[in-house]
């Protein structure tokens, strides 16, 4: 089974990527440990050199009968998780709730209640809540790609 799951910032996706890893006993992986250079658990806030990010996402692929990839990256380099996978998760919640659940999670990991996975300040905050009231439009690009690619079956909506 290989499943990609989508969504804005806040939209359930780590969350549902763990339940249906556990449910299903596969491992799943986050776009972001892939794009992001990390330095002992945490990103760097360097991005990978493409070369190395294909290579490392290539190697995930072939060593992995069954996965599940989850993150909010529109550009050619997941087409290959597009192509490969049996489904295509997409989480939709209002971009309320979206901006809700980040400044819950924001909240959490400044007072050392969850686990702090890049280095976040208030202004890189401010920023995902900038580009989360843009998700939509990203969204809508991505969806056209799935049809362009006659992938359209592939898709499973959630609004949750």
């Amino acid at each position: 089974m290989k499943i990609f799951i989508i969504g804005g910032a806040g939209s359930g996706k780590t969350t549902l990527a763990k339940k249906l890893s556990k449910q299903y006993h596969i491992p799943h992986f986050d776009l972001d440990e892939i794009n992001w250079i990390n330095d002992n658990g945490q990103s760097s806030g360097v991005k990978r050199d493409k070369k190395e990010r294909s290579l490392l996402l290539h190697n995930l692929l072939e060593t992995n009968s069954d996965w599940i990839f989850e993150g909010i990256y529109f550009k050619n380099w997941i087409d290959p998780i597009i192509e490969q996978a049996d489904k295509i998760i997409v989480l939709n919640p209002s971009k309320w709730l979206r901006c809700y659940r980040c400044f819950k999670r924001f909240i959490k990991r400044k007072l050392g209640l969850e686990p702090f996975p890049h280095k976040e300040t208030f202004i890189s905050f401010l920023k995902l809540i900038r580009w989360n009231h843009n998700y939509e439009a990203y969204l809508a690009i991505f969806l056209q790609k799935i049809k362009d690619k006659n992938l359209d079956k592939k898709i499973e909506k959630s609004s949750d």
